[in-house]
Parts: C-alpha cells; structure tokens; sequence
C-alpha cells in the first residue's frame, strides 16, 4: 500500500507543476502560436503518448460503437471544446486569473453529481459552490481587477471551459463502460479529438509547426502537453491507490501554484479584488471536498 508521505508527495509536486501549464499556454498564445493549432498539438502528443503507455501494458483500446461514442462526447466536452476555450483565454487573461476560474471545475461537478443524485445533498458543500461563485463575479464585475477591464468576457469563458469539464466529469461517472480504466478513456478521447480537430484546423489554417530542430517555443509545447498527460496519469494514480477524496486535494494545489507559476514567469501583479478572490476560492475548494480525507486504498468490486 502506498504510504502517506508518497502520496502527499505526488500529490503536491504533479499538482504544482501541473499550475504551470496556465503560463506555458499564455506564453505560447502571446509568441504567435495559434489555439486552435495549440490545442490540436496537445491531443497528438497525448495520443502518442498515453497510445505507448497501453501499448508498453499491452493493453488493447476497446473500438466497439458504445465505446467510441463514449470516446467521442469525452473529447468534445474534456479537449477540443474546453481546450480551444482556454487557449483563447490564455492570450488575454493572467495565468494566475485562469487558474482560479478553472478551480470551479470541482465545484461545478459537484452540483452535477448533485443533479444526477450521485452526491447527497450538503449544506456546507453548497456554501462552497455560493463562495467560488462570489470569487469568479469579485474577478469579473469590479472596473479595477483586471490589467484590461475588457477581458472579463474572457473570464466567464474559462468558466464556460469549466463546466464543460464538469460536464465530461459527470458523463464519465455515469455512462463508463465497464472494465475500461481511465488511461484508455484519455488515450481513446484523445485520439478523437485529434481526429476531430484535423479538418476545422486544416480549413482555418491555424495549424503550428515544430521545426527540427526544436526551437524554444517548440519546446515548451511539447512540455505543455507531456505535462497534462503525465500530471492526469498521477492523478489517476492517486484515485487508484488512494481513493478520489484524497485525490481531489490536487485543486488546492493546481490553483495556488498557477497563480504563483504566473508570477514568477510574467511577474504578474494582481489587485486585491484578484488576492480575495483566490482566498474565497480556496475556502470554496475546502468547503466542497468530501468530509472524510484518509489514504485508503479503495475495494475492488
């Protein structure tokens, strides 16, 4: 069984680089690197990647019709759409802002679970919803808590990436085929999602190049998108080893070292309205966890 001081440190080193994509994604938005190009690269080197892990386990990935239906709404609602969305974002936005909006994701899956009766109804988990919402508006509405006050149109579409993200969370819990881990689901998903992406990116003409040999920005693409997949592949590790409420402590994580990766890459300075709104959205995250945080391996049903 795995012991806490190794869990605590997966959880804490892969949360905390995985903060850094936020400035990776602005940097790479702001050299001139298309989105859309940007996001169709992410699901490629996923594909290959997470398509070498299944291949090394010699795990087959199911093709059947259920399948590939369930590959196909993951992608739209966990890639090509939420992806695309937060490129856009990240040109116009500081990484450490989309980094609290994206916070909502949890939030939000809560309220879904809600919906769907998967999660019971709790008054203090409520309270953590109203909290993140107060810190998206603090974020949003005031004239003075962003750099460029015409940007907060660009918050509310992190948060629209958020619920998308909510939305493939919720499908996931309800309509997993059985028998099928959650790196096949990545590896199948995004392999549609590069399938689906080929043609909008080949007639918008947005497509990036990487030259050989690989320049600076090259680089940091391609370090973006091993860091999502091998960040989410620690994740499932957690859930695997140690239960989803332990693992679900990685937002705390995520969200505080965005804004601090964004500071010491952009040296990004935020108003107070930005500061209490990380500080309500931080509450929010602690209000919404599950009640019980212990490392126990879960039972295999």
């Amino acid at each position: 069984m795995i012991t806490p001081l190794k869990a605590w440190t997966i959880l804490i080193i892969f949360g905390g680089v995985w903060g850094v994509t936020f400035s990776l994604a602005r940097f790479l938005v702001q050299s001139g690197a298309h989105p859309l190009g940007l996001n169709l690269w992410v699901a490629i080197i996923g594909s290959v990647a997470l398509g070498t892990i299944l291949f090394a386990k010699r795990q087959r990935l199911p093709i059947d019709k259920a399948h590939l239906w369930f590959y196909l709404v993951c992608a739209v609602t966990g890639t090509v759409i939420p992806g695309t969305l937060l490129f856009y974002a990240a040109g116009r936005v500081p990484a450490g802002v989309l980094a609290i909006a994206l916070a909502m994701v949890p939030m939000m899956t809560f309220l879904g679970a809600l919906y769907f009766r998967l999660e019971s109804n709790d008054g203090r988990r409520i309270l953590g919803v109203v909290l993140g919402l107060i810190s998206i508006i603090m974020i949003a509405a005031p004239e003075t808590s962003l750099p460029d006050p015409n940007s907060r149109i660009w918050v509310v579409i992190a948060v629209l990436a958020s619920l998308l993200y909510c939305i493939e969370n919720i499908f996931i819990a309800i309509k997993k085929p059985l028998d099928t881990d959650a790196f096949t689901i990545l590896c199948g998903m995004q392999i549609l999602a590069t399938i689906m992406m080929l043609p909008v990116v080949f007639v918008t003409d947005s497509f990036v190049v990487i030259s050989w040999p690989y320049d600076f920005k090259d680089a940091v693409l391609i370090a973006m998108a091993l860091i999502n997949i091998f960040s989410y592949g620690a994740f499932i590790y957690l859930v695997d080893t140690c239960g989803p409420v332990f693992a679900s402590q990685m937002a705390y994580v995520i969200t505080l070292a965005g804004v601090l990766w964004g500071i010491l890459i952009f040296s990004e300075s935020h108003s107070v309205w930005i500061w209490a709104a990380l500080l309500l959205m931080m509450a929010g995250l602690f209000l919404v966890r599950p009640r019980k945080l212990s490392i126990v391996k879960p039972r295999r049903y």
